[in-house]
């Protein structure tokens, strides 16, 4: 799994299926470029809060990445996650339940 670094690249996967949930937004777009590697990239805005909060935040979102991608996640494809105001008090196990919902939203 690699990480997302060019803006471009973000831009690209806004234009692709998206599944909203209370702690984060996941934005998923296939490259059909013949690559099975996920590329997954974050995302959490100076609306969050301060520094440090939008660092945990991004702790958390990596976390949770390296535990479901590779077992649910779309292979050949770029993964954003995009932080949102109520995901910092969000339980993680919370917020494991609505990736893989999210993951499985976005499959169909």
């Amino acid at each position: 799994m690699k990480t997302l670094d060019r803006r471009r690249d973000f831009l690209a996967a806004n234009a692709g299926r998206r599944a909203p949930m209370p702690g984060f937004v996941l934005l998923v777009r296939p490259r059909d470029d013949g690559d099975a590697t996920m590329r997954i990239g974050y995302t959490v805005t100076k609306k969050i809060g301060n520094a440090v909060v939008r660092n945990r935040m991004k702790r958390r979102l990596r976390a949770l990445a390296r535990e479901l991608l590779p077992v649910q996640g779309v292979p050949g494809a770029d993964h954003v996650l995009i932080g949102r105001m109520g995901g910092i008090e969000r339980d993680f196990a919370q917020l494991r339940a609505e990736l893989g919902k999210a993951l499985r939203k976005v499959v169909k």
